[in-house]
């Protein structure tokens, strides 16, 4: 099975861009080694986020994005705390 392309949204790459060195290569390996090969590997967000999906960047960082299975894409909506800093 073929691996699912990246697409980033406006505000994810301010929010990348914002990111330290280090998490960025980590942001890096964890789509390729993780997001795209198996889209579904984060946790399943609920309520407003519901349809989007989280894996853990640091800490504080979350990264969050949403799968589209027509056309394999997933989509990278942020990078940032999801403390609402």
């Amino acid at each position: 099975m073929t691996a699912y392309a990246i697409r980033f949204t406006k505000q994810a790459v301010k929010d990348i861009e914002k990111l330290t060195p280090r998490l960025k290569e980590k942001l890096k390996v964890i789509l390729q080694k993780q997001v795209a090969p198996n889209p579904r590997c984060g946790k399943r967000l609920v309520g407003d986020l519901a349809g989007f999906h989280s894996l853990g960047l640091s800490y504080e960082d979350r990264l969050v994005y949403s799968v589209d299975d027509d056309s394999r894409t997933v989509f990278v909506h942020g990078a940032r705390t999801h403390n609402g800093d």
